[in-house]
């Protein structure tokens, strides 16, 4: 599981194509993961100005919130699992 909080064009798996405002930006890898969580107040463009691909993939869920209220929910749900 990848938790992505805030990030937008560091996370863009667009970075790794040519021809696009973020080509050849170092970026995170999070795309390789089997689940991706990321929390965002929206889904506002970064830096560059460009959809972030990584926000339609399957694998990503999208959590629209402040970062320590998305936290707080997000670990008394894991607390609630675990016991």
């Amino acid at each position: 599981v990848a938790l992505v909080i805030g990030a937008n064009d560091v996370t863009n798996p667009a970075a790794r194509r040519p021809g696009n405002p973020v080509s050849g930006m170092p970026i995170l890898d999070v795309d390789h993961a089997k689940s991706i969580i990321v929390i965002k107040r929206s889904m506002g463009h970064g830096y560059a100005g460009i959809d972030n691909e990584l926000y339609v993939d399957p694998k990503t869920s999208m959590f629209f919130s402040d970062a320590k209220g998305a936290l707080t929910e997000l670990t008394a749900a894991v607390k609630t699992l675990v016991g």
